[in-house]
């Protein structure tokens, strides 16, 4: 299980995302006002990586914008992948931490696919060990994600990953149940009765 340290990041995770936003085809504002209402976490089996899903509304223009963003936090840099790297931060325990877009990390990735497929639980986002009973799962039989990761694709309202013979998709902004998925994961906002956070596609023999 993680331990979440109550401690300082610098610069905020809000502060990373608020100036990575403006460059994702999926974003529809201009200049991000986040505020936090909901997420949770995923455990790395080796506990090297920190995963969290992170549900922000964006309260810049006239209506607010619900928006879902996974992060990986690093103690060292993935090679090659400064092209999903929302930058670096000091971390008042563990020191300098590598954020990074989540649907682009393959721990993350892996660790969507273990949760579809109910070999691991949702973890509260605040507290250590921990599991968040309202996320909302629907499980679908999948092996985990051992094949290559191709991807991540973005488009206007998510990011496609391919891995294996299935489709993972970050919505981006989450949006209430679709048909014709394999699993899926919802977690609750105030007021709301729980937005579609990620999906999962079969499409060979995932």
């Amino acid at each position: 299980m993680a331990v979440i340290h109550q401690t300082t990041l610098t610069p905020s995770k809000l502060e990373l995302i608020a100036a990575w936003l403006p460059g994702r085809q999926w974003y529809l504002g201009t200049t991000p006002k986040l505020r936090k209402v909901g997420g949770f976490r995923l455990d790395d089996a080796d506990g090297a990586v920190g995963i969290e899903f992170l549900l922000l509304m964006d309260e810049s223009g006239t209506d607010s914008v619900l928006y879902g963003v996974p992060l990986t936090y690093r103690g060292v840099p993935i090679p090659g992948g400064d092209g999903a790297l929302l930058g670096t931060a000091e971390h008042g325990v563990l020191g300098r931490r590598w954020i990074y877009d989540g649907a682009s990390d393959p721990v993350a990735v892996g660790a969507v696919v273990d949760l579809v497929a109910g070999r691991v639980s949702a973890q509260a986002q605040n507290d250590s060990d921990s599991v968040d009973t309202s996320v909302v799962v629907r499980r679908a039989e999948l092996r985990s994600a051992g094949g290559e990761m191709r991807g991540a694709v973005d488009d206007e309202t998510g990011t496609d990953v391919c891995v294996g013979g299935i489709v993972v998709r970050f919505s981006r902004r989450p949006v209430a149940p679709s048909p014709g998925v394999a699993g899926s994961v919802a977690a609750p906002v105030p007021a709301d009765q729980g937005p579609r956070l990620v999906e999962v596609v079969r499409v060979g023999a995932g």
